[in-house]
């Protein structure tokens, strides 16, 4: 997870690790020669995938304004409880803290800030309990988006205990991943295009079949 120092009753604090180990001047810090890492972005401490990290304070502040102002195209893979009945839609619900309820969010029509996700259905698992896998395109980047979207939409992610079925528990993994990451880089004035292994996520969630056609 990545959260501000303050933030302490968790163990899964990545940022404060990374710095922490840079300030013992650990091997895999020295030998690169770093002296600041930060991350640019967030994902959720269950979501895999994709990270961008800035070495400088100044290269933190350049792709941050990239973040803002949606030139970063990021693309992730969802697998969710059901079949959607449509192959493509858009969620424009907007979302706000969950009252009482610490790093929960919620559909606020009302007082929530916008958010957008584009879905499309990419391949469907029938038997045993049906699933499908999404690729999902947020265009905004508020916290557990594109979780919350899915589960507005009918689809909670699977593995999803926060925002799923109440009491349901499926003993896997969080399935989403951050596989792609696209955009015009501000010091090399060219288009650089990231992307994440799938091969295992695919694999552990039964669409095998799809490795291939992903791939290519």
């Amino acid at each position: 997870m990545l959260v501000p120092f303050s933030w302490q009753k968790t163990n899964w604090n990545l940022q404060a690790a990374l710095t922490s180990s840079i300030a013992a001047r650990d091997f895999w810090a020295r030998s690169r020669n770093l002296r600041f890492l930060r991350f640019i972005h967030r994902l959720d401490a269950e979501t895999t995938g994709i990270l961008l990290l800035g070495k400088s304070p100044g290269a933190v502040a350049s792709y941050g304004r990239l973040f803002e102002g949606r030139k970063m195209e990021k693309v992730y893979l969802a697998v969710v409880e059901g079949i959607p009945r449509e192959k493509s839609w858009a969620c424009r619900l907007k979302l706000s803290p969950e009252p009482g309820q610490p790093g929960r969010m919620k559909a606020d029509s009302r007082h929530g800030k916008d958010a957008e996700t584009h879905f499309r259905v990419l391949e469907v698992l029938k038997s045993g309990r049906p699933t499908t896998l999404i690729e999902a395109r947020p265009f905004t980047g508020r916290t557990h988006q594109i979780r919350v979207h899915l589960a507005e939409s009918g689809y909670p992610v699977v593995g999803d205990e926060l925002y799923g079925p109440a009491g349901h528990k499926t003993g896997q993994n969080l399935g989403l991943r951050a596989v792609k990451l696209n955009y015009p880089d501000p010091f090399m004035k060219r288009e650089v295009r990231i992307r994440a292994p799938v091969d295992w996520f695919l694999h552990d969630y039964g669409f095998d079949k799809f490795i291939e056609s992903f791939s290519s």
